[in-house]
Formats: structure tokens, sequence, C-alpha cells
């Protein structure tokens, strides 16, 4: 594909995404589709030779949209809300066209300055301390990650690793294969399955605290599990606090 079939297709598909965004609620939510719907619809291997976008698009529209399920429709009310909206289209295309990878700031300053200044907007307004501001007066700041799961395992791995540090500053010899069988994280039994396999992940023991009828998590029972662990030799390390999760909203 070529640039001047590249303009083509995308004025073809801004239009064909606006107008299915303007219609969704109109289409049925759910696939009338069974599992392996699409296997005797496609080859059995991949194609030896490219086809043009316009047989390609037909099966986007004869194979794939028949099985999809429309997140952005009103009429979803499965899982958790995945709506998008026209704004965020436009910016994904043009980072799709950019197409820089920020890991250094020397790789796009640019995108690494960006994301540092949005980071901090983003802790302001749902009221970090300054603390956990990059412009902050500590070693705050974050990153943007590409999923929530993925968020909660690096907070897990970041607690383990700050764990190590301190014992390794405080002691001599220290051995953190045996150190980290003694670390323990605490979490609300309403928690996101993440939060479960951050841990299975990070090879640590995971406490799941009792909630209250709320649905909130009991800070007594959450002391008191710190309180025995502690007298059983074990190092509390990590609590993952629920702010809604798919199960319920809870606090």
């Amino acid at each position: 594909m070529d640039l001047n079939e590249y303009r083509r297709q995308g004025y073809r598909m801004i239009d064909y995404i606006a107008n299915y965004l303007e219609n969704v609620r109109h289409l049925r939510v759910y696939p009338d589709v069974k599992p392996g719907y699409m296997q005797s619809l496609m080859p059995d291997h991949a194609p030896e030779e490219g086809e043009s976008f316009n047989e390609i698009f037909k099966d986007f529209e004869n194979i794939v949209m028949p099985g999809v399920c429309h997140w952005q429709s009103p009429h979803m009310h499965g899982y958790f809300p995945s709506l998008t909206s026209p704004a965020s289209l436009l910016g994904d295309m043009l980072s799709d066209g950019l197409s820089c990878l920020g890991f250094t700031w020397a790789a796009s300053p640019a995108m690494t300055e960006l994301e540092v200044i949005v980071m901090d907007w983003l802790a302001k307004l749902v009221g970090l301390p300054e603390e956990f501001l990059h412009s902050g007066p500590g070693k705050g700041g974050g990153v943007i990650q590409t999923s929530g799961s993925e968020g909660t395992l690096i907070a897990l791995l970041g607690a383990r690793t700050r764990m190590f540090q301190y014992y390794k500053d405080k002691y001599d010899n220290v051995n953190e294969r045996e150190l980290n069988t003694r670390l323990v994280g605490y979490t609300s039994d309403q928690a996101h399955s993440s939060v479960e396999k951050a841990g299975l992940i990070g090879l640590v023991q995971m406490r799941y605290i009792e909630t209250k009828d709320d649905l909130s998590m009991d800070g007594e029972k959450l002391l008191e599990a710190i309180r025995k662990d502690r007298e059983s030799g074990l190092i509390p390390f990590f609590v993952g606090a629920s702010l809604g999760t798919t199960g319920a909203g809870c606090f």
C-alpha cells in the first residue's frame, strides 16, 4: 500500500468507524456465534501472497464483524466500561503514525516529557500527595502502563524490590531467596484477579482480607492479619487497595 492508497482507504476507515459508533446502539450486543465459528471461514495457513485492502476489508465485514461483541454499545453492561471517543481515536492515529519508542528521553524527548507532564496531571486530579509527582520533592512519579493488570504487577514487584533493599541496607549477607519466602501481601477478597496473579508471579504469599457488608476492606482484620504474620516471622510488604473491581465497586 502506497501513501496515496493509504490516504484513500484512511478516509474510508474514518467514515466506517464514525458510522459504526453512530449506529452501534442498534446492533445486537453479543454475537450469535458458537466457539470455533471462524475456523471454517479462514484458511488453515497464512497467505503466501498479499491481497488488496478491499479484499481484506470484505473478510473483516463478513468474518470478523459477525463475531464481535460490541463493547462500545450503550447496551453493553458486562465486564466494565470500555468506551472510546472520536478524540481518542484521532489521538491513536497520530501516535501510530509517528510510531515512536519512548524507552529513554533520547529515543523520543517529546514523548518522554509529555508522559511525565500528563502523569503529574493525573496525580493531581486524584489528589495524591506531592511525593507522587515527578515535579515533587520526593522520588515519586510514574509511567503509563499498558493495562491495570500490568500496573498491579509492577507495583508489587516495586514493593518487593524496595523491601529487599531495606534489608540489605540494614543487615549483612541477606539471602534474597530466603527473604522472598517470608514476604506477604494483603488485598481485599473483592480484589481483581490481577492482584492474585501478581503475587504468583512475584512468588510471594497473599492474604485475602474479608470485607464488610458494604464490600470495603475491613481495616481491623487487615491489622490483625499483619500482626499475626509478624509474630510468625513473616514480613508484610504490600497492601493492594481496591477502588472498584469487576465484581463490585468496593473501597
